[in-house]
């Protein structure tokens, strides 16, 4: 039985802290939805906007699965584990925090923001050894088609974590439409809006609007505007 939820861009949270604008998808920090814990093993998506020169100071983290998904201008990141780093639109970033791991993100640039995606997934194991990972991805391997930027398999395209989890971003020109096989039985896809409209499974979307379907293995997407979307294929038994 097919199950649909519909989070619309403006009933996310939002906190304006001025050198960062940060809404969340689901419950974070102060602002608190007892409806929006989380969607499976996906609990938190947060579409951030940090000022020039500003940024996260140094803050620990365990036992997640954090992914970082530059949307515009760079993020510098440092962690406890040696990695001094830039990441850029184009680029993605994982972190398994396991037995415990501390870092910071800052905008190293003055004259211009850096909007990013962070997304916290359950893991599939508890305690596990601290690894960073960054690659740079193919943007245009995702015109008109899905490319895979997140699996559970270091073999796989794109990143890997310790969660049964599948990540996709399509760039599709108006008029384009795809089909998506859901990867495992009894995962569900949360699928992001980041600009333009779409229609998944009969819902229509549109820019930082999301949806969230279980229940079935297959979607059926069309784009009826240009448009930039991405899929997290993920476990629900969280």
């Amino acid at each position: 039985m097919e199950n649909i939820v519909l989070h619309k861009a403006e009933t996310r949270g939002n906190a304006n802290h001025g050198w960062l604008n940060a809404y969340h998808s689901f419950s974070f920090a102060s602002w608190y939805n007892p409806e929006r814990i989380q969607f499976g093993a996906l609990r938190v998506l947060n579409d951030d906007t940090i000022a020039g020169g500003m940024g996260f100071g140094t803050h620990p983290h365990d036992n997640m699965e954090i992914i970082t998904i530059p949307l515009e201008g760079d993020l510098a990141h440092k962690d406890s584990m040696g990695n001094t780093e830039i990441i850029k639109n184009g680029d993605i970033q994982v972190m398994s925090a396991g037995t415990g791991v501390q870092h910071s993100e800052f905008n190293p640039n003055a004259d211009q923001q850096t909007k990013l995606l962070q997304i916290w997934l359950f893991p599939n194991k508890r305690n596990v050894d601290p690894r960073y990972q960054q690659i740079t991805l193919n943007v245009a391997d995702r015109h008109n088609k899905l490319a895979q930027i997140l699996s559970p398999n270091a073999d796989d395209e794109g990143v890997w974590i310790h969660q049964d989890a599948w990540f996709n971003m399509g760039n599709f020109d108006s008029g384009v439409s795809t089909e998506y096989k859901i990867k495992k039985e009894g995962n569900g896809v949360y699928a992001f809006i980041l600009k333009g409209n779409v229609t998944i499974n009969g819902q229509e979307l549109n820019t930082r609007d999301a949806v969230g379907i279980s229940g079935t293995d297959t979607l059926n997407i069309k784009a009826n505007t240009d448009a930039e979307f991405l899929l997290m294929d993920i476990p629900m038994n969280y």
